[in-house]
């Protein structure tokens, strides 16, 4: 009973924190991608440099060298693996909002005189929720990974807090002596990530659904 509750509690941590994370790498990167792309020019130029120089780090070096400067805690852990998950939804922001606002759609709502706050919500952001929707499950999956990993490595979450990496570190030893502790929250990870890129997939296949309803 007591492994199952850890596990629950486990479970909260693991999802909650992933779940902070990839909202403000989507906020984060998300704004800066659309503002890069309709600033275009030297405002494209920085943005686009900067995200280059973090995404030139590998992600556990990138964890390290935060780690070693800012310590471990969970406001870090958000702030790490939301710098690091922004830099691909920046990416693809930039590169949706930059094929859209070239659109006759949206070049007739700047003949029309409306201003650009009113373009990317009304014309550019609606027509890139199916492909920010798919990447907002694929970069969920991977900051619960991610958080897990470095919560085994004991980078992440710390002692008395548990998520499902803790746990798997925690239960090891017992592998040896054929206890399943440490595989439980091994499947759970797997799991949940397999089963969020299925309702992902789902739903970007009935939105592409509509989109060609729409179209005919």
């Amino acid at each position: 009973t007591r492994y199952f509750s850890r596990l629950l509690f486990g479970a909260r941590m693991t999802m909650g924190l992933a779940l902070i994370a990839t909202v403000l790498a989507f906020v984060v990167g998300g704004v800066f991608g659309f503002l890069a792309a309709a600033g275009g020019g030297w405002v494209d130029q920085i943005l686009s440099r900067l995200n280059d120089a973090i995404m030139a780090f590998p992600s556990i070096m990138l964890a390290l060298i935060v780690i070693a400067a800012l310590g471990t805690s969970i406001p870090v852990l958000i702030i790490m693996v939301c710098l690091i998950e922004a830099t691909p939804v920046f990416r693809l922001t930039r590169a949706l909002g930059m094929d859209i606002s070239v659109m006759d759609f949206v070049e007739a709502a700047r003949a029309r005189g409306e201003n650009m706050s009113w373009i990317v919500r009304r014309e550019i952001f609606p027509n890139t929720f199916v492909p920010l929707a798919a990447e907002f499950g694929l970069r969920y999956t991977y900051s619960i990974l991610f958080i897990s990993a470095l919560s085994f490595l004991g980078l992440g979450v710390q002692p008395p807090q548990a998520d499902w990496g803790v746990m798997v570190r925690e239960n090891m030893i017992g592998l040896t002596y054929g206890s399943a502790a440490a595989v439980i929250p091994a499947a759970a990870i797997g799991s949940l990530t397999v089963g969020i890129n299925l309702i992902v997939d789902a739903f970007v296949e009935h939105g592409n659904r509509d989109v060609s309803e729409e179209m005919i």
